[in-house]
């Protein structure tokens, strides 16, 4: 994901270049284009929030889940399966 970020930040600035460019050439013919790229730029930076804030809900998840199966082993292993099967005797009265 770090090389998509890196090669779409080349290509902005690759457009604020052209957009430099033409600006100094005729500013009558920028002023749309630069318009446009603010505009994209505010989508780039808005959709960057909201991969950012996929990417934390993704890893807390992730984390949760880690969490769970961390649990579920440790109540599976022999010792704690037989712990668990005399306390069971124990408060039944068996």
């Amino acid at each position: 994901m770090t090389g998509d970020r890196a090669g779409l930040t080349a290509r902005i600035r690759q457009i604020r270049r052209l957009a430099v460019t033409r600006e100094g050439s005729s500013s009558e013919a920028g002023d749309p284009q630069r318009e446009q790229l603010r505009s994209l730029e505010a989508r780039v930076a808005h959709l960057e929030r909201l991969v950012e804030g996929l990417q934390d809900s993704v890893h807390r998840e992730s984390a949760r889940h880690a969490k769970l199966i961390g649990q579920l082993q440790a109540q599976t292993r022999p010792d704690a399966i037989s712990e668990a099967l005399a306390k069971d005797a124990r408060e039944r009265g068996l």
